[in-house]
């Protein structure tokens, strides 16, 4: 038996699309469908779905509000559909603050450059969906008044033994702090930066696989909950202490050197590259930037992005961690750069934020 999944949209086109296209797949089985939120958390308790396909706008009962419901009666992998506008960006990081794992562009042509390259991601994400065992804490909601970080409350699904965690730190000294993600991503970088603080000693670079619609809107609601400034980065602005810069979407960014800790390029890049933003690029230009002054984190995420950006850092000196496989939404890039030797952590989601600060000279 495959993947059972639930299809869920007002469009009957679409419903019917989506489901023929899971269901090519010899590893999915759709199992249901609903054409609207209210009828998705009924049948989501019925049938049981292993993954389930959303929509955001529909009629009785929206997308946001069904996620919300799912996760608090039977917790399910969500995987959004979205417009990539503005509005469907804020609306898309709702419903993964909800409980939703992971999205994409709601038009086929908008995922990738040809049909059969579109409809073997969207079967991959499902996939990798539909193999995690769900794991979910309460997010930080409200903007710190302090700069003390606040220690979360355990997740359900804890660490692994293979899992591990500095417990002080190594007294390296550093001047820059690199994290890369992709799937799961968003909810994992929020609950890390909700916890660092305000006088954090070094620059933030972020690099999350995500549409240009989505980035701006991601950095505006990461500033507005986090103690630490957190904005979308600008080709030729410097970096500062205590800021943290999220790569543009569909473009690259680099380091170079200018003005006290470097400088920030933003350029399109190759047409053929599989990311923009891709972290290897952004790790790689880093290397060259401040050799082995780095903390270079990398998160949840399909496939193996990270890992030879983090191979160049670690053969000039820096300090290489990987989120740990339990936490994970995705087991992909972090286990690209445990599996090559790069990190000398897997540490769990819960206890990254405390681990960077200590690491920093912060704890």
């Amino acid at each position: 038996m495959g993947i059972k999944v639930l299809v869920v949209d007002d469009s009957s086109f679409f419903r019917r699309r989506v489901s023929e296209i899971v269901a090519s797949d010899a590893d999915l089985e759709v199992i249901g469908t609903a054409n609207n939120g209210a009828e998705a958390v009924k049948l989501a308790q019925e049938l049981k779905p292993q993954v389930i396909t959303m929509d955001i706008e529909m009629p009785v009962m929206d997308g946001i509000t069904a996620v919300r419901e799912i996760m608090a009666k039977c917790p399910t992998p969500i995987l959004m559909f979205s417009s990539l506008t503005h509005d469907g960006a804020r609306a898309t990081l709702e419903a993964l603050e909800a409980g939703a794992l992971d999205f994409l562009p709601k038009r086929f042509e908008d995922i990738a450059t040809n049909k059969d390259a579109a409809i073997l991601l969207l079967q991959q994400r499902v996939k990798a969906l539909g193999r995690r065992r769900l794991f979910r804490a309460a997010i930080p909601r409200v903007k710190p008044t302090t700069t003390t970080p606040v220690k979360a409350a355990a997740s359900p699904e804890r660490t692994t033994a293979s899992s591990s965690v500095p417990k002080r730190a190594s007294g390296k000294r550093y001047k820059l702090l690199l994290i890369g993600t992709s799937t799961g991503g968003p909810v994992a970088l929020q609950r890390i930066l909700t916890k660092i603080p305000a006088d954090y000693p070094h620059p933030i670079v972020l690099i999350q696989h995500m549409p240009a619609a989505f980035t701006p809107a991601f950095a505006t609601r990461l500033n507005g909950l986090c103690a630490i400034e957190v904005k979308e980065a600008q080709n030729g602005e410097s970096l500062r202490a205590g800021c943290a810069y999220l790569a543009p979407g569909g473009m690259q960014m680099m380091l170079e050197r200018g003005g006290t800790h470097g400088r920030i390029k933003v350029l399109a890049g190759n047409a053929d590259m599989n990311y923009k933003p891709c972290v290897d690029i952004t790790f790689a230009s880093a290397s060259k930037l401040v050799g082995g002054d780095a903390l270079a984190v990398v998160l949840t995420g399909m496939g193996a992005d990270g890992r030879e950006g983090a191979r160049m850092l670690k053969a000039a000196g820096a300090t290489i961690w990987a989120q740990d496989e339990a936490s994970c939404v995705v087991y992909g890039m972090p286990q690209a750069v445990a599996n090559a030797g790069l990190s000398s952590y897997s540490i769990p989601l819960d206890d990254m934020a405390e681990a960077i600060i200590r690491e920093s000279g912060r704890g």
